[in-house]
């Protein structure tokens, strides 16, 4: 056989392997040894994309500079116990502070940002790190910052956009401008969900540059456990209702509470902490339901799959949520969720395995769906199956494929 230049037919080469794209993954949303869940959905797509093998990464995750590690400063102190240098899941997380002064914190802070990282960055790269893409998340004032690191190194941009920076922060005008002056700038443009889309392509960004990558669940921690088991182990002897996430006001924690008068049959178990512990504890004895709620404090992430498995109900009524990586959770353990129809929420309870959306954000609303779903209740497995086709594998996939392309341009 001979070719169409008239020479003999040469075999195919395989194509040479693509080696790994290296990352600087920059968030002040990373996990840590004060604070193992702050931002562990960052670390949980980091960890699925660097097993893949298709990228390598250095973290580095800022936190607020602060003196003293005293429980007189309550939450701040937790910035003070913070390790400058550690390792999670054999990966390396540099924690570089930077300032955040008081009134103006939020106007200074991609500046302050961008400062204090600059010096570990240097380190890293001397050190003989010479990452190629500088892998942001949340755009306000990670973003801003990131963009500044990548004009000081030249290097490509991307930019994760999670929630809070896009459904609230551009309602104030030079974080908005800021917003626009980062989204202008980066090479690639990531949402965790359509609705966040929408939110930049409204600030004037090209839809066509904007790639939604969801958030995926670890099917394999999160899981159904033996359910008897679980509940005897938590005490419940009842229907129960679960509610999961930071006691703070937009989880909506004070709602459920509120229902509870008008679901006499149902206990209440919330799982987190936060500033509005005593205010939510107060509603509940003010209520009459104090003896029906416990508060569970803080949760490590492995012991949630036994609290969500015992649980019948997950409810998460948030005014504000990107991606609520809890209703993914919830459902893969096999329990279905009420949740408050916001955001990227309708995109992750899109069916009647998943649970209910709430038609407005009031305890009547709660107490109407809870109701629904209790008459009507889908078979855990169906709900489990449900959960199974939010894998972290097309997210992966979506990150190799975008990480390539902009390291494959750079000259």
């Amino acid at each position: 056989m001979s070719s169409a230049s008239g020479g003999p037919a040469m075999a195919a080469m395989p194509a040479a392997p693509s080696p790994p794209v290296r990352l600087l993954t920059f968030s002040t949303l990373y996990p840590n040894a004060a604070q193992p869940q702050h931002g562990v959905f960052v670390e949980n797509r980091l960890r699925h994309l660097l097993a893949s093998g298709a990228a390598t990464a250095h973290v580095v995750a800022p936190c607020p500079w602060f003196p003293l590690d005293h429980p007189r400063f309550k939450a701040w102190s937790r910035f003070a116990r913070v390790p400058r240098y550690e390792v999670r899941h054999g990966i390396d997380i540099h924690h570089p502070r930077y300032a955040l002064p008081p009134k103006v914190g939020m106007l200074a802070a991609p500046f302050s940002l961008y400062l204090g990282a600059l010096p570990t960055v240097r380190r890293l790269r001397a050190a003989g790190y010479d990452f190629e893409v500088i892998d942001a998340h949340y755009f306000y004032p990670d973003g801003i910052a990131a963009i500044l690191l990548g004009r000081h190194f030249g290097r490509p941009v991307t930019i994760t956009a999670r929630g809070t920076d896009l459904n609230l922060i551009p309602d104030y005008a030079l974080p908005r401008r800021l917003i626009r002056y980062a989204a202008d700038r980066a090479a690639g443009l990531i949402t965790v969900c359509a609705a966040l889309k929408d939110s930049l392509v409204a600030l004037g960004v090209a839809p066509e540059r904007v790639r939604v990558l969801r958030n995926g669940v670890d099917l394999a921690l999160f899981r159904p456990q033996e359910r008897l088991a679980a509940r005897a182990r938590l005490g419940l002897t009842g229907p129960t209702l679960l509610s999961v996430g930071a006691l703070i006001a937009r989880k909506g924690h004070d709602l459920v509470i509120r229902a509870l008068p008008s679901l006499p049959e149902f206990d209440l178990l919330i799982a987190g902490e936060g500033e509005e512990r005593g205010a939510l504890e107060a509603l509940a004895q003010s209520l009459g339901v104090a003896t029906r709620v416990r508060f569970l404090g803080p949760v490590p992430h492995d012991r949630l799959p036994e609290i969500y498995t015992a649980a019948d109900i997950m409810i998460l009524a948030s005014s504000r949520e990107g991606w609520a990586n809890v209703l993914l959770e919830s459902m893969a353990c096999g329990t279905p969720v009420v949740a408050s129809n916001v955001w990227g929420t309708p995109e992750v309870v899109a069916g009647p395995a998943a649970g209910r959306l709430m038609t407005e954000r009031t305890p009547e609303s709660v107490v109407e769906a809870v109701r629904a779903l209790s008459a009507q209740p889908p078979e855990r497995a169906a709900t489990r199956r449900y959960a199974e086709s939010f894998s972290w594998d097309s997210t992966t996939a979506g990150q190799i494929a975008l990480f390539r392309a902009i390291r494959d341009q750079q000259p």
